[in-house]
């Protein structure tokens, strides 16, 4: 007898890999130092905006019960993990456009996406906002490398573990 998998909500499905795709974007077109000053990397706010955007109805859909329960047969410590791994995404998802917004914001570059200018979040400041910066920009490659591994998991759950965790976000 075939097990019925339980995937997540189109909508959850849909907003996961718009949100992936716009994580990466944002990476691959981000830049540093003083030239972001006279040249503000705007595809770069765009696709940090597009992933803060993102994120608010993913999580308003996730705990309007858009995640479909674990498989039971998953072990508990696996199912912490899980949680604790999806909270981290969730918390970069989050924190990466607003400490970008901020640096870019305390660095007096206009946030401006499709013509519309976004209110500083900060007053400039001199000398420039290094700690926030910094944040942002390591901040960036971390959450790559912890979205590589959430990936890499997703693979460990289907190739090693062959349960159906994949599946479930797969339209």
């Amino acid at each position: 007898m075939e097990r019925k998998v339980q995937h997540y909500s189109q909508f959850m499905i849909g907003l996961h890999w718009f949100t992936a795709l716009c994580v990466v974007i944002a990476w691959l077109l981000s830049e540093g130092g003083p030239k972001i000053v006279r040249n503000p990397p705007t595809w770069h706010f765009v696709f940090g905006l597009a992933v803060l955007l993102l994120v608010v109805p993913r999580i308003i859909a996730r705990l309007a019960g858009g995640a479909p329960p674990f498989d039971p047969h998953m072990p508990p410590l696996l199912q912490l993990a899980a949680k604790a791994g999806h909270g981290v995404l969730y918390l970069f998802l989050i924190a990466m456009p607003l400490t970008g917004w901020y640096a870019a914001s305390a660095l007096g570059i206009p946030v401006t996406v499709w013509g519309v200018t976004l209110p500083a979040l900060t007053a400039p400041v001199q000398p420039p906002p290094g700690i926030v910066a910094e944040l942002h920009s390591t901040g960036g490659t971390v959450f790559l490398v912890l979205a590589g591994l959430h990936g890499l998991m997703a693979l460990y759950h289907r190739f090693v573990l062959r349960d159906d965790t994949l599946r479930r976000m797969m339209p």
